[in-house]
């Protein structure tokens, strides 16, 4: 008798270090998932951001019209995209910053002009923070991705419904200094 006592209670024991360790897995994937949806939320607020310091420079008189359209039609694209088209239009707003920042003498044109050089301080620390945050973000897709490729997670779907998240891919090379 109590030996069938100690099999049971030993059973118990491994069932519950069991449950216990499933359990941890899942609040450790629960919180990736979490840390991944703020560093979304930091990614779409500085992807945001960067968008409104172009469309502020480009509304600024302190560039040429053409320039000004190019600049704005693309923070504007960078803006009102869909998710499938998102990458493409901030790569395109990169692309855009770049060629508007890259012509000869333009910082310190702008720079000598009244507010030129607050909107190149702005333009600056918005490209930084959208580099940072891309970067944020595709650190915590690759945690929860490669938690999410272990075996336990795998057999029992300790991730729920949520969706494998993806690496969110663009050219975020700043303009030229």
């Amino acid at each position: 008798m109590l030996e069938t006592f100690l099999h049971i209670a030993l059973i118990a024991a491994v069932l519950l270090l069991i449950g216990v360790y499933v359990s941890w897995r899942a609040t450790r994937l629960d919180r990736l998932h979490v840390r991944l949806e703020t560093a979304r939320a930091g990614l779409d607020a500085a992807l945001v951001r960067r968008a409104a310091v172009a469309l502020e420079l480009a509304a600024s008189r302190q560039l040429d019209p053409a320039t000004s359209l190019l600049l704005a039609a693309a923070a504007h694209e960078a803006r009102i995209a869909d998710a499938d088209n998102r990458e493409f239009a901030e790569s395109d707003l990169s692309r855009a910053l770049r060629a508007v920042v890259g012509q000869p003498d333009f910082r310190p044109t702008l720079a000598a002009r009244e507010d030129g050089s607050a909107l190149l301080d702005d333009l600056d620390a918005a490209v930084r923070k959208v580099t940072y945050a891309r970067s944020f973000y595709n650190n915590a897709v690759t945690a929860t991705r490669t938690a999410r490729r272990k075996l336990l997670p795998r057999v029992l779907p300790l991730h729920g419904r949520a969706p494998l998240p993806d690496f969110f891919e663009i050219d975020d090379a700043p303009p030229e200094s």
